[in-house]
This record gives structure tokens, C-alpha cells and sequence, in this order.
């Protein structure tokens, strides 16, 4: 038998405020290791290790790589980092992001699983879009708790309310109650009933996360999807773990399916403005090689350059509407010179 000592926690939006105050109304002495993912930009400072141990709360640190694991302390994932459990130690990777975040919830979530099984408790704080869905699921099936936040308490209901549309919680609580509930579930004795099929689906993807050879060599688990990665523009292969759909590249980036639409909206954006960008490029140099031709005399050039240079400015006027209108607008485009509307 063994006990419950392990516990992974992650958050995004509203989550350092969320976070500090769950563990400030921590002991001190509590018999547990404390992990925390908190979505950060990669360029910015994390100061919630400080904020954590100012409010009098357990010793709270950003680990380095490879620093041994010891009950009563908090380790949290630094920016641009993904945060690993191994037996015993800690590792810190700059490996492919996944949901378009390092450090990134479900990475922490499954390493704890695959190296403590039944010992982990899973928590899942505010946050938007769905990351920690799938790596309180692999915590679940390899026999650990999964406590999650209620929405309706959450700052930011998303991830909290997926991970409840996915995940046999074994608690759900507001966050004033979720110290007391761990106080009360730490140290309980367990027994190891080994990996179920999420947490065995999900066990080859931590040495992704390492970004071990053999690990990024191996066949991609799934099916090819249809889909390209948003960041690396490579082949999506689609799994289905439990009714949750996950999509994984050939270098490691990983989504689920509301993280892969946010992807494709932002990819679509930076396509968006690189055309605009081209074609108001265009437009001023063909603008120019008309006016060239008109100082030397070669009127009939002069104008082919300046039809170029209206029909540029055409379609990046097409392309500038679609920007600035919002998801919910459908842009109004007036008939071409021929008479074509200037969309087809």
C-alpha cells in the first residue's frame, strides 16, 4: 500500500490569484508534493512562486531540471517550460507545445500518472479552452482523483466545464473548499491497480513531451485527420481517448479539438495579414513603375501598371474588410468594374 502524496494542479486565465490562494490555505507541513502549471507567455517572468511563499503558504520554488522531488514543497512550472514528473525528480523541457501552450497542464498531468499512478490528485482550476482535460483523464485512469472547480465559481469556466463534460470527477467543489478536501484525501492509503487504456494511450506521449528520439520516430497513434498543424503546417493524426478527440504532428505539437480551432483562427489571421501585406507591397511598386513609364513617355505601359495597381488595391481592400470585421459580421463587397463582385 502506498499514499496519496502527489499532487498536479493547473490553471490559465485567472489562475495566479486562483492558485495562491488554494495553497496559502494549505499547511505548511502538508505530506505532499505540490505541481503547478499556470499558463505564461514564453518572454515574460512568473512571479507566482514568490506570491505563493509571501502568503505564509508551503515553500514554493521554479525548479531546475532534474531537482528531487520532496513532500512539502511546491514546484512550479516557469515560463516556456513544460513541467514533467519522474520518479523521483522533476524535468523541465522545452518541448513542442501542446494546445498552443508551454508550459502546458496535460504534459504535467500525464507524467505524474504514468510515474505515481493511484498517488496522484488531479486538480483542474479556471482557465479558458480545454487544456487539463486530457491529462486529468489519464490521472483518472491510472487510479488517481480528479478534483475539479466549479465552473460557475471559476473566473474562467472553460476549462473547468470541459474537463467535467470528459472526466468522472471525484469531487467538484468551489475553490474555498478544495484545500479542505485535499487535506482531507492526502496521505490516504492506496493500492497500484496499474495504467487504464487513457493512461496507457497517453503513457508514450511523455517521452514526446522529452522529445526522446525513439518517441518522436515512432508511428503517430491515430488516424490521419485531414488537419495540418497550426504551428508547424505538418500532418494532424486524430485519436479518440474516451469521446475526447486529440490531434498530435510528427514533431510532437499537440491540440484538442477547441485548442486546434483557436490554432487554425490565429494561423488564419497571420495568412491574412502576410496577403495584405503582399498586395499593398504590390500595389505601391507597381504604382511606381507606372509613374516611371509615364516620365519617359511609354503611356501605354504607364497603364497597364496603373490597371495592376487598382486591381491590387481591389483585393487587398477585400482582404482589409475581412480583418477588421468580427466572427459574428459577413463583409458586404461591392460589384467589380466588370460587374463581377469582387469576391470571386
Amino acid at each position: 500500500m502506498e499514499e496519496r502524496d502527489i499532487v498536479v494542479i493547473g490553471a490559465s486565465a485567472g489562475g495566479v490569484e486562483a492558485v495562491a490562494s488554494l495553497i496559502e490555505a494549505l499547511p505548511r507541513d502538508l505530506a505532499a508534493a505540490v505541481f503547478v502549471v499556470v499558463h505564461f507567455p514564453p518572454h515574460t517572468t512568473s512571479v507566482l512562486p514568490r506570491i505563493i511563499t509571501r502568503r505564509g503558504g508551503m515553500t514554493a520554488m521554479h525548479p531546475e531540471d532534474g531537482t528531487p522531488i520532496e513532500l512539502g514543497c511546491v514546484y512550479v512550472a516557469p515560463p516556456d517550460r513544460h513541467l514533467l514528473v519522474e520518479n523521483g525528480f522533476v524535468r523541465l523541457i522545452r518541448g513542442p507545445r501542446e494546445n498552443s501552450a508551454r508550459p502546458a497542464v496535460d504534459p504535467l498531468f500525464r507524467s505524474a500518472a504514468r510515474a505515481y499512478g493511484s498517488r496522484v490528485i488531479g486538480i483542474v482550476l479556471t482557465g479558458n479552452l480545454d487544456d487539463g482535460t486530457a491529462g486529468l483523464m489519464a490521472v483518472r485512469s491510472a487510479g488517481g482523483l480528479a478534483i475539479i472547480q466549479d465552473p460557475d465559481d471559476a473566473l474562467y469556466a472553460g476549462m473547468p466545464s470541459s474537463a467535467l463534460r470528459h472526466v468522472q470527477a471525484d469531487h467538484v467543489a468551489p475553490l474555498s473548499e478544495i484545500p479542505t478536501l485535499l487535506v482531507r484525501r492526502v496521505g490516504e492509503r492506496v493500492e497500484q491497480k496499474g495504467a487504464g487504456p487513457v493512461a496507457r494511450q497517453q503513457n508514450d506521449e511523455v517521452g514526446i513531451s522529452e522529445m526522446y528520439r525513439d518517441a518522436l520516430e515512432s508511428p503517430r497513434a491515430g488516424v490521419p485527420s485531414g488537419y495540418a498543424c497550426p504551428e508547424c503546417h505538418g500532418a494532424l493524426w486524430e485519436t479518440d481517448e474516451g469521446g475526447l478527440l486529440r490531434f498530435r504532428c510528427r514533431v510532437g505539437h499537440a491540440y484538442s479539438i477547441e485548442n486546434l480551432l483557436a490554432g487554425q483562427g490565429a494561423s488564419m489571421d497571420a495568412a491574412l495579414w502576410a496577403a495584405y501585406r503582399a498586395l499593398e507591397e504590390r500595389a505601391a511598386l507597381t504604382s511606381r513603375m507606372g509613374a516611371r513609364m509615364r516620365e519617359r513617355g511609354q503611356e501605354s505601359l504607364a497603364q497597364r501598371y496603373a490597371e495592376q495597381t487598382e486591381e491590387t488595391l481591389q483585393r487587398a481592400e477585400l482582404i482589409r474588410r475581412v480583418l477588421l470585421m468580427s466572427t459574428q459580421e459577413v463583409p458586404v463587397l461591392e460589384d467589380g468594374p466588370q460587374g463581377q463582385n469582387v469576391a470571386d
